[in-house]
Formats: C-alpha cells, sequence, structure tokens
C-alpha cells in the first residue's frame, strides 16, 4: 500500500485508535449547577495520539499509513478525509459497522492544562490481524493502554516486525485505570524506542524517581535502544543503554514563532519528529522531536500547526543539546 500520490511501500506504519477531538478553550475551572460558561472557542479536529503521530510523520515527508478502526458515521467520516488529506493512508482503516468512532473532548485552560472525557466507541478495536507489516521500515503503536483487542498479540506483532528487520517503537500514554500493565513490561523487550512521560513512565516501572523508573524501562529493551522522556514545556531527555551503561541527550525546548494556542497533541508531534529523524539516520533525532512538537503548540490540536520538514529542521537548529 502506498501513501495516496506517492509511488512505492510506506516506510512508517503506525497502529492505533481514531477519533475526533473536540478542543474547548476556557479560563478556570468548569462549573455545575446548571451555570452557562462563556469560552473562548471550541474547535472540532482529528483527535487520537496515533493519528496525530501519523500525521506529525506525513507533514514531514514519511511515507506513513495507519493501521485502526473507525465506525460507519460522521465522525468517522471526518477522521479519514483529515488523514487522507494530510497524506496518511488508509486501506489498512477496518470500518466497523454498529459502534461510533471514539471521541474526546479537551477542556483546554490557558495555562496549559487541560482535562480530557473519552467515549471509547472504537477506540481499542484494533487487531495485530488488522495490521500489514510488508515493504514497510518502522512500525510504532500509540496509546497502548487503550488498545485492548492488541495487547493479547502485541509482542508477536513486535517480535514480527523486528525478524523483518524493521525497527520499533511505542508510546504508552496514560493508562485511565492507572494500573499500568497491560503486558506492557513484557512488550519492551521488543521495543526499540519507548516514548513516555515522567508519570507515565514512572506508572510502568513502579520506581518513584526518573532516574530510576529510566534505568528500570531500559533493562527490559534491547541493547541500544532509545527512551524518549518527553518533559512538557522542558523539552525531552534520551536515555541510551549500550555496555552497561545509560548515556542521556537532553533537549531544551526551542523558541517558536507565534504564541501558544494549546498543548494537545505536542508530545505526539514529538514522538513524529524523533521517528521521522530516525528513520533518516540521525545521530540526534530529539532534536527535530522537540523541535515539532514545539510547533505544534501555535494551532489548534493535535495538527492545526505539525510543521514540514523545512520548517522543522529551521526550528530544530536552534534546540540546545546538552550530553551528559
Amino acid at each position: 500500500m502506498a501513501v495516496p500520490g506517492i509511488g512505492g511501500a510506506d516506510d512508517l506504519i503506525v497502529v492505533g485508535e481514531l477519533c475526533v477531538d473536540l478542543i474547548i478553550r476556557l479560563d478556570g475551572d468548569i462549573r455545575f449547577g446548571q451555570h452557562e460558561q462563556l469560552v473562548h472557542s471550541t474547535d472540532l479536529v482529528l483527535g487520537s495520539s496515533s493519528a496525530i503521530t501519523a500525521c506529525g510523520a506525513a507533514a514531514l515527508g514519511v511515507r506513513t499509513a495507519m493501521a485502526s478502526v473507525r465506525g460507519d458515521d460522521e465522525f468517522g467520516a471526518f477522521v479519514a478525509q483529515e488523514l487522507a488529506t494530510r497524506g496518511v493512508g488508509t486501506q489498512q482503516v477496518r470500518v466497523e459497522h454498529g459502534v461510533p468512532t471514539g471521541a474526546s473532548t479537551h477542556l483546554s485552560r490557558s495555562d496549559g492544562d487541560r482535562a480530557i472525557l473519552t467515549s471509547m466507541g472504537t477506540i481499542g478495536r484494533t487487531r495485530a490481524a488488522d495490521v500489514e507489516l510488508d515493504g514497510a521500515r518502522h512500525l510504532h503503536v500509540g496509546s497502548y493502554f487503550l488498545q485492548r483487542d492488541l495487547w493479547a498479540d502485541a509482542v508477536d506483532l513486535f517480535a514480527a516486525a523486528r525478524a523483518r528487520g524493521m525497527s520499533t517503537s511505542l508510546d504508552g500514554n496514560f493508562d485511565p485505570t492507572e494500573q499500568w500493565d497491560c503486558g506492557i513490561l513484557a512488550l519492551l523487550g521488543h521495543v526499540d524506542i519507548f516514548f513516555a512521560n515522567e508519570q507515565e513512565l514512572r506508572g510502568v516501572t513502579g520506581e518513584s524517581s526518573l532516574t530510576d523508573a529510566a534505568a528500570s524501562a531500559l533493562e527490559r529493551m534491547p541493547e541500544g535502544s532509545r527512551l524518549v522522556c518527553k518533559l512538557g514545556a522542558e523539552g525531552a531527555l534520551v536515555h541510551t543503554r549500550r555496555a552497561g551503561r545509560i548515556e542521556t541527550v537532553r533537549a531544551e525546548t526551542p523558541v517558536a514563532p507565534g504564541s501558544l494556542v494549546d498543548t494537545v497533541g505536542a508530545g505526539d508531534s514529538l514522538a513524529a519528529g524523533f521517528i521521522a529523524a530516525h528513520l533518516s539516520g540521525s545521530t540526534t533525532p530529539v532534536a527535530l522531536a522537540v523541535a515539532c512538537g514545539t510547533a505544534s503548540t501555535r494551532g489548534a490540536g493535535g495538527v492545526g500547526a505539525q510543521p514540514d520538514r523545512a520548517t522543522a529542521e529551521a526550528l530544530a537548529s536552534t534546540v540546545r543539546i546538552a550530553r551528559g
């Protein structure tokens, strides 16, 4: 399968959920008791951590396809059109009748904090059998803790990808149950790049400090694999274990043009930048990653301001890198 308008196989297969995001920007907190509140704006945009990563990679010139499930409804048609418009292949997107497409409502405050209310619908119904790996170079699974129909076969899927010579990455995102299990520790043994923020990393490993959590995750991952810790406005840390040592690279968030609109999907755009740079053979993929995450905050939703390759590389050239 090829991305529309581009010949050849896809470089990247993103496996995960599809949903819409309804983003409501407001000051302060929601008041119940039948109060009517005026908000700054409301936008309907493409949602899903996985889809945002796929669109971010496609914007950077990576031939990308989604393997997912959507409903046969207006939201499903909307996400399919958004993916196609943004250059993401949809031939591996299965339509499930009788189940609504997932939807998330983001209550986004001006200080960057937000609450997310999600109705699952088709979220979590993607199976390993929905995924075609032929010709791809990289497999990425997003929102692992939402992918309930994938959990049983996730290890086999990742092992199959690595057996084909593909690299792999995983973004757990937040676990709504806060159990932090679902087989993720066993899966890390087949993951080349693991994306997590500090809370997620502590949850997955059970460790109380970021240093111990990083070491615990890396012990389970293949030699030379990379753990990308997303630090929000502070940038990102990349930890790599080689020959019993952990090497760390820190990238600071650059100053981007424009003002912050919202942080929805910034970490997913960061993941897209890292994967794109990894596939290009970059020795410091975190610079492009942080640049993409930063740029995405200048537009509404996760895909509203994702940069193209030239824009991302220009911003990446200003990222400060520290090793230690």
